[in-house]
């Protein structure tokens, strides 16, 4: 990723939030998220961090059409050892063409070549299209969950894991 693709990153994230959380989410948050503001933040942090937060893109036809990030995994301000998915999203009208699969399969390949021996990532407990997808990647609960804060409602999440040793990674 480069700081000339924060535009379409952010525009990637939000409305793959306003499509994916669409009744999951209370509306008014969603309604409420802004590019501009996003693209904004995403700016501000741009190569911070000194390399442990990886951001990858997908490009089609030389346009971006997905992005991942990753990095170390925190409970609370504690590192635990294990890389976290942070994030994943595709253009919603490229979702279920192996764009995510692929980012994935990247990032999970990074994070093994890093050493890191497992990778941790939370999703909306309601998102089964998600859960699925993590799922069918080899990622399984791990009986964890917290809520999500969403204007003052707990939206529940739950946290996934997957070895990224002893097995082929991809």
């Amino acid at each position: 990723m480069t700081l000339a693709d924060c535009p379409r990153v952010s525009e990637i994230r939000v409305r793959g939030w306003q499509a994916a959380y669409r009744g999951l989410i209370p509306q008014p948050y969603l309604d409420a998220l802004s590019v501009a503001e996003d693209t904004a933040r995403r700016r501000a942090r741009f190569g911070q961090g000194g390399g442990e937060v990886v951001n990858l893109v997908a490009e089609q036809h030389d346009e971006v059409v997905g992005w991942v990030c990753h990095g170390p995994s925190r409970d609370g301000e504690v590192r635990t050892g294990d890389a976290e998915l942070y994030a994943i999203y595709v253009r919603p009208d490229r979702v279920g063409c192996g764009v995510g699969s692929a980012l994935l399969r990247e990032s999970t390949m990074r994070c093994a070549a890093a050493g890191y021996e497992r990778m941790l990532l939370w999703v909306l407990k309601e998102n089964t299209p998600a859960r699925r997808f993590y799922e069918r990647a080899g990622f399984t609960p791990d009986g964890a969950e917290e809520p999500f804060d969403a204007d003052g409602v707990a939206v529940p999440e739950v946290r996934y894991l997957r070895a990224l040793t002893g097995a082929e990674i991809g």
